[in-house]
């Protein structure tokens, strides 16, 4: 039997998407409850911000093609916001071209994998309380249907 396999090569929102979906449910799977398109107090949009059982926030920025990351080196600008911080990527994505500092998952929009483990640098009490009530706020207006806010 002759099987033939056609590859679809996806856009950048299309990965981007599956990707965050992905690593979206893997941080569930891990005991996070997982934000998507998060504005920081600086300004700064996190793909993902996710909060732990134990109030660990951490941050995951999707990374969906060589150009993308390439082009956006922000990322530094989220680590005084979380205890945590990876990229997630494709499958495909050239992971040797990443900073080994961060964590890195790989994600589909099924799910992922943690192939390198988030370094913990534990946040100040009084930031962590700050981010842990603006979290809880954003979390409970978006399932009130209420407009975007930025955490404060």
């Amino acid at each position: 039997m002759d099987v033939s396999v056609t590859l679809v090569a996806s856009s950048r929102p299309e990965t981007t998407a599956a990707v965050t979906r992905g690593a979206g449910r893997l941080l569930t799977a891990l005991g996070y409850a997982p934000l998507a398109e998060v504005t920081l107090p600086n300004g700064r949009r996190a793909d993902l911000m996710a909060l732990g059982r134990r109030g660990e926030i951490f941050i995951v920025e999707v990374k969906s093609s060589l150009e993308d990351f390439r082009t956006d080196q922000k990322w530094q600008e989220y680590r005084p916001y979380c205890d945590a911080f990876a990229f997630a990527v494709g499958p495909e994505f050239p992971r040797e071209i990443l900073p080994q500092e961060p964590g890195l998952i790989v994600a589909d929009g099924f799910g992922g994998a943690v192939l390198r483990e988030a370094q913990a640098v534990p946040l100040a009490g009084a930031r962590r309380k700050a981010l842990t009530l603006a979290f809880a706020r954003l979390a409970a207006m978006r399932a009130a249907g209420a407009p975007a806010v930025v955490l404060e």
